[in-house]
């Protein structure tokens, strides 16, 4: 029935077994050899990510503490504004303040002339006045 040949049992090992040197160092070597690269590629990266991600965290931590720093200057710069505003209003408002004084000593002087003057001329008409109801008391 079946007839083994050693020969060719022979001839099939030998070209069985260099198939599977010739596919190990031609395909399965660099198959390998490219996964490991890839798995070590990807560690490396996900440590990367974890150091940038502790990174951005320190980033973020420095940020959040120049803007403080920020708003801190801002409300100083605020504050002494503030206080210098409040200075020329006060100043402004003395200033005004000393001119309607001067103006109302002004207006004083003027109606202390203006009533001294008033008098005189009162005075120089009482006579007339008194005729004229001296006219009418007789008249009555």
């Amino acid at each position: 029935m079946l007839d083994i040949s050693p020969a060719l049992l022979l001839v099939t090992a030998s070209v069985f077994l260099i198939l599977l040197i010739a596919l190990n160092k031609m395909l399965y070597k660099p198959l390998l050899g490219f996964i490991d690269n890839r798995n070590d590629t990807i560690k490396r990266d996900l440590e990367n990510a974890g150091q940038n991600v502790s990174d951005v965290d320190a980033y973020f931590k420095e940020a959040d503490a120049i803007l403080l720093v920020a708003k801190e200057e801002a409300s100083k710069i605020r504050e002494v504004a503030l206080e210098k505003a409040k200075e020329i209003a006060t100043k402004e408002v003395a200033q005004k303040k000393s001119e309607l004084d001067d103006q109302y000593l002004v207006f004083l002087k003027t109606l202390e002339i203006e009533q001294v003057q008033l008098k005189k001329s009162l005075s120089l008409q009482i006579p007339l006045f008194q005729e004229s109801i001296k006219a009418k008391l007789s008249q009555i």
